[in-house]
């Protein structure tokens, strides 16, 4: 407070801007009185409660804590440490920046998990109580947020109760590479007690002013006997706020700015006190000076100095730093242009587009306390750590998997040994019990009992819980020990015995179709070849047999009947494509059906399923109810619960028209272990959902995470393995039942698309057909034999005309004719002679006609 008085004493007289102070306390005090004087306040508080929203004349002209603690919210997430542990200075400075820490790591899912203040007058056992405290704590990433007295007191001790080994991550804030930074020479046992330390720096770029500058410096310090003393990032920005206070006076001055004052009459010491408030004054344009305060925009010795709306530098970045050996390491940069780690320096970074992605981020090496080059964990099981209390489904059926043993009081199954078994891979040890939720007279709800770790009442909860999308909302799961899917069960006999077998390939509809289609396409070979092909004439009844041959015959591509036509032969070959199609498909269906077994029932998967009315069962406590009346929009009337593995095989013997049930659906683990014992059941379709089994865990719990990559490795040394074959036994149907080939039949709708396409071919080549036909007519008959006039006679006839011109044979088209002539032969009249030629017959019955 004597400094704060100093400070208010020095308001008496006629001031026009303040520089400074540091002090966040301080500064508090002095902005209400500049911002009540008009005057400008340059400071270098980082505190940031400290905004110029709440006091207009505020200008900081450093970066706020605000950025610095996203700097260490940044590394402590970029090491996938999720709690850390706060130690602070108690005043102004030390509580408001922790709280900017602590915001700034639960947007990143980190948080405090301890953190506890000490008086800037603490004594040294206070302090070591305090540290005591904090190694009996989770976490093993400690932040200290204090100055660099007490600072260096806490490390000192800290190294001395071997808080300074493995394990332990100590990130101090920018106080001390400030120390560092402004001390050449400090003391061995000092930089012994902080190996394996980070901190952070404010950023300042390189440059030719600030070499200068602390050539400068080093010479003046040398002249009056400091040259311990260096610059640190505060002292550049002090060089620069004086620069900016004097630019903005000459942009005062030059656009016509004067000083004058004028008195408060509020201002007065009521106390009649030393202060002498009355003799302060107001700055009459201090508004006008502020402004071009805030304008400033030029290139200093920490960088460039411009401010935003908000009154804050632009730009604000930070060194991450490492002390190791006898000096620092800088690891990389935050800058709040990408707000990423980066080992690029900011001011490259500005020169391009910000890349927010985190695929980007990355930091050198570092030697942590210990001198290890290991990343540490970051959290124990501490010692005097409450028991955990873990929550155990206690089951009805499927006891194979978790059970409570009524006679020794134990849980037991397959889930039990694979937690226990990944328990004994931590490094560390956990103290744990058991409670059984439910009676185990029927399954519990795992939706209660995953609430109940929400609500804090279990520590954690094991056993066969699905991991599903509501629940990992609230909670944090380990690593799938087991797949497990929904799939539905149904009835299943073989069909082998019986003897229309060969009709179920296709169903009736299909059947119909690619029988009809048969004699449409041989019709329609018949009309465009009857006219030219001597196959496809002859008697009404001949002609009738022809189509239905030659039709049926394309299915085994024996048809004898040779096809001239251009139109007939393109037809053809789109025909013999489907039937080629159609053959195949048959084929490998009925292979199919009289090698595999079938379902019994008309489920024949989900769509099934979802479209039919008939009931459907699920298991006790299992999420696959919410999940088909939420995700498949079943009605919940159409849904029965069922309580164990006989419950299961009597509602599907006894069918929903007898009170049971058409299927089942249930997860995947359980299917196998029923499969096992019940041989007349299959699974129908493949699963619809992925998913599997894990613990749950509460938000952002460490042993979360130890215990997945526990549970890695047990799947890697086939441990895993071992436990399921020792409790999930599978007996001998269980192979054949396990996987199952959907027992659809071939329907039409798969075949629709080629049947479209033979027809359309069909009915072009038809309309082609008769265009030409009837081209061909109307230059055959005569036009006033042609009627137009409709059901008149003369176009009746018209019409028989046409019809007996389509099925009159072609009449032959005219040959070449060839010239015989010699001197041997006598000139006689031209005749013509019928030579009858041997071989392949042609349209005209095989007879050339030759001229002589």
């Amino acid at each position: 407070m004597m400094v704060s008085s100093e400070w208010l004493k020095f308001m008496e007289t006629d001031a026009i801007a303040i520089i400074g102070p540091q002090c966040s306390t301080i500064a508090h005090i002095i902005s209400y009185v500049a911002n009540e004087l008009q005057v400008p306040l340059m400071s270098f508080a980082s505190d940031a409660t400290l905004s110029s929203i709440q006091f207009p004349f505020f200008v900081r002209t450093m970066p706020s804590d605000l950025y610095e603690m996203a700097a260490v919210a940044a590394v402590v997430d970029y090491y996938q440490w999720k709690i850390v542990t706060a130690i602070y200075i108690d005043d102004d400075y030390g509580r408001n920046g922790i709280a900017a820490l602590d915001d700034e790591l639960t947007a990143r899912r980190c948080k405090i998990s301890y953190k506890v203040g000490f008086p800037s007058n603490a004594k040294r056992s206070d302090l070591l109580n305090l540290l005591v405290t904090v190694s009996n704590m989770e976490s093993r990433v400690i932040i200290l947020h204090t100055g660099a007295e007490p600072g260096l007191k806490l490390l000192a001790l800290a190294n001395g109760l071997n808080m300074m080994g493995n394990g332990y991550v100590w990130i101090a804030t920018d106080w001390l590479s400030s120390y560092l930074d402004a001390n050449s020479s400090v003391r061995a046992e000092t930089i012994n007690d902080m190996q394996g330390v980070l901190t952070v720096r404010p950023h300042i770029p390189k440059s030719k002013m600030k070499s200068n500058l602390m050539s400068k410096w080093n010479s003046l310090s040398k002249k009056y006997n400091h040259s311990d003393l260096r610059l640190s990032a505060y002292g550049f920005y002090v060089y620069d706020s004086v620069w900016a206070v004097a630019r903005a006076l000459d942009s005062f001055f030059d656009d016509g700015g004067r000083i004058s004052f004028k008195n408060d009459s509020r201002l007065r010491d009521e106390t009649g006190g030393s202060l002498h408030l009355e003799a302060m004054s107001v700055f009459d344009m201090g508004k006008k000076l502020l402004d071009k305060i805030r304008q400033a925009n030029f290139t200093g010795a920490s960088g460039q100095v411009q401010f935003n709306a908000q009154g804050e530098l632009i730009h604000p970045a930070y060194d991450i730093i490492s002390i190791i050996g006898n000096g620092v390491r800088t690891i990389g940069f935050w800058s709040n242009y990408t707000r990423l780690l980066s080992t690029v320096l900011p001011e490259d970074l500005y020169l391009k587009p910000p890349n927010t992605s985190l695929a980007n981020q990355h930091l050198y090496d570092v030697i942590w306390p210990g001198e290890t080059a290991q990343k540490p964990r970051g959290w124990v099981f501490p010692s005097n750590a409450k028991e955990l209390i873990i929550g155990v489904p206690n089951r009805f059926s499927f006891k194979e998997f978790v059970t409570l043993d009524n006679a020794t009081g134990k849980m037991t199954g397959y889930c039990i040994d694979v937690f226990t078994q990944a328990l004994s891979l931590l490094p560390y040890p956990v103290t744990y019990r058991f409670r059984a939720f439910g009676t185990g007279t029927a399954n519990p709800h795992y939706d209660q009992l995953i609430q109940k770790v929400v609500d804090n009442e279990f520590d954690a909860a094991i056993g066969d819980i699905a991991i599903t999308m509501n629940r990992t909302q609230t909670l944090d799961f380990t690593q799938p020990f087991i797949e497990s899917g929904l799939v539905i069960l149904a009835p299943v006999k073989k069909h082998i015995t019986n003897s229309w077998a060969f009709l179920q390939p296709f169903t009736l509809g299909m059947w119909c179709v690619t029988g009809l289609s048969f004699l449409v396409v041989g019709a329609v070979i018949w009309v465009l070849e009857h006219r030219i092909n001597d196959d496809f004439r002859g008697s009404p009844r001949q002609q009738l047999i022809t189509i239905v041959w030659f039709s049926f015959s394309t299915l085994f591509f024996a048809h004898r009947e040779n096809t001239m036509s251009a139109l007939g032969r393109g037809v053809l070959i789109i025909w013999l494509f489907v039937v080629l199609i159609i053959q195949s498909s048959y084929t490998a269906s009925l292979t199919s059906i009289l090698t595999v077994q079938q379902l019994d029932t008309s489920i024949r998967g989900l769509d099934d399923l979802k479209n039919s009315d008939y009931t459907i069962g699920f298991q006790v406590g299992s999420f696959a109810e919410e999940y088909m009346v939420k995700e498949l929009n079943i009605s919940r009337s159409r849904l029965k619960a069922l309580g164990s593995p006989e419950e299961y095989a009597e509602n599907l013997k006894l069918g929903p028209k007898k009170g049971g049930v058409m299927a089942i659906v249930d997860e995947r683990p359980y299917v196998e272990l029923f499969l096992s014992t019940n041989c007349k059941i299959a699974v129908a379709g493949s699963d619809f959902t992925s998913r599997g089994w894990g613990f749950a865990f509460p938000r952002d719990s460490p042993l979360q995470v130890d215990l997945s990559t526990a549970i890695l490795t047990l799947s890697e040394n086939g441990e895993l393995q071992r436990i399921h074959d020792k409790w999930l036994r599978t007996g001998d149907c269980s192979a054949d039942n396990t996987e199952f080939v959907d027992s659809n039949q071939l329907r039409l709708e798969s075949f629709m698309g080629l049947f479209l396409i033979c027809g359309a071919a069909c009915a072009l080549a038809l309309l082609i057909y008769f265009g030409i036909m009837l081209r061909q007519y109307l230059r055959h008959e005569p036009p006033e034999s042609i009627s137009t006039e409709p059901g008149s006679s003369k176009s009746k006839c018209s019409l028989k005309r046409f019809i007996s011109f389509v099925d009159d044979r072609e009449p032959p088209k005219q040959k070449r004719s060839l010239r015989l002539s010699g001197s041997s032969m006598p000139t006689t009249p031209t005749s013509n002679v019928d030579i009858e030629r041997p071989g392949r017959p042609t349209r005209n019955g095989g007879v050339v006609n030759i001229e002589s």
